[in-house]
């Protein structure tokens, strides 16, 4: 695994990173912060493309529309905006009463979902954004993740404080379906193919069936994870990150681990692959974004200037261990 492209740029901890789908123009990649300065970057090269201005708290969470022409973000501002992701300009800032934890475009991009600290999904019309949004039940805490499945006819939603996923019929505003966990669920993501529901909670990530609901599997990690994101072209292998400071990749049939990516100088919470699975993306509480890209070993080895790279790099981390103990040193 070669050297990770690191993107600076928030001040504060990253605490949530989205793409969108591959467009005619490429993908797209969405940091959210505390620093209040949701950014946009090329997906593929992290390069900056620009930042949302406009919240006046953390921003918890981040959206892309299919399309990559619209941006949402989810604020303590008690606000959830909605931006034009080609000129950065806010299109429309929807009102709440409390913190906003989570938002999320509907796969035909004219809804968005929010929720947050008043325990209450809200939906969105994006035609008519000044319409009062369609609210649905009472959610047990303060939500933490929604996400949309079956073609925008079910809302997932998990929260802070207590366990388990919640499957919401829009049509009935009812629960539909509860998945067990044993903590509070801190990521949930839909697969591409919108097969499968990957979550995190404490230290464990599940895959459910996202039509029969079934746990498929559940893997005990290394520590607490905050976040996991499974491959989306062939679902073979799994990220997940946390406490540990690290952003391990498994095998999704064995729960192996065949990767471990080490960088980041804090907590790991949020990962996500790429909509091609050719490279993922971590955010830290050290402020940045890390995109990793996906290599396969035995291309390194039999590639000359990869071996060259992989001891290039191993003579950086000679150096950086040798320049930390001498810092331990100098402290003692």
């Amino acid at each position: 695994m070669g050297a990770p492209l690191v993107c600076h740029g928030h001040s504060r901890p990253v605490v949530d990173v989205a793409y969108s789908p591959v467009t005619p123009d490429g993908f797209f990649l969405i940091s959210a912060s505390k620093d209040s300065n949701p950014m946009l970057r090329n997906g593929e090269t992290g390069d900056w493309i620009g930042t949302f201005e406009g919240h006046k708290g953390a921003v918890w969470s981040c959206s892309l529309d299919k399309n990559a022409l619209r941006a949402a973000s989810a604020s303590a501002d008690f606000t959830a905006k909605l931006w034009n992701a080609l000129t950065g300009d806010e299109l429309h800032s929807f009102e709440h009463k409390h913190i906003v934890r989570a938002c999320a475009f509907s796969e035909d991009t004219h809804l968005l979902l929010t929720g947050g600290m008043e325990k209450i999904i809200r939906i969105f019309d994006l035609n008519r954004p000044d319409a009062p949004p369609k609210e649905i039940g009472n959610s047990p805490g303060s939500i933490r993740t929604v996400e949309w499945l079956h073609s925008d006819k079910t809302i997932l939603s998990s929260c802070t404080d207590t366990g388990d996923i919640r499957l919401w019929d829009i049509r009935s505003d009812k629960i539909v379906q509860t998945l067990e966990t044993k903590f509070p669920v801190t990521s949930a993501e839909v697969s591409q193919d919108g097969r499968y529901i990957t979550t995190a909670d404490g230290s464990s990530v599940k895959f459910w069936d996202a039509n029969s609901f079934g746990l498929l599997k559940s893997y005990d990690m290394p520590c607490n994870v905050e976040s996991a994101s499974l491959e989306p072209k062939l679902g073979n292998s799994f990220i997940a990150g946390g406490e540990d400071m690290w952003v391990h990749r498994f095998d999704f049939q064995t729960g192996e681990e065949i990767g471990c990516n080490k960088g980041h100088h804090g907590p790991v919470h949020c990962v996500r692959y790429a909509p091609g699975g050719e490279s993922y993306t971590s955010g830290s509480e050290d402020g940045t974004v890390r995109i990793w890209v996906v290599g396969s070993v035995n291309h390194e080895e039999s590639n000359p200037s990869g071996h060259v790279k992989l001891v290039a790099e191993e003579v950086v981390r000679k150096a950086e261990s040798l320049r930390i103990n001498e810092k331990t040193g100098e402290e003692k």
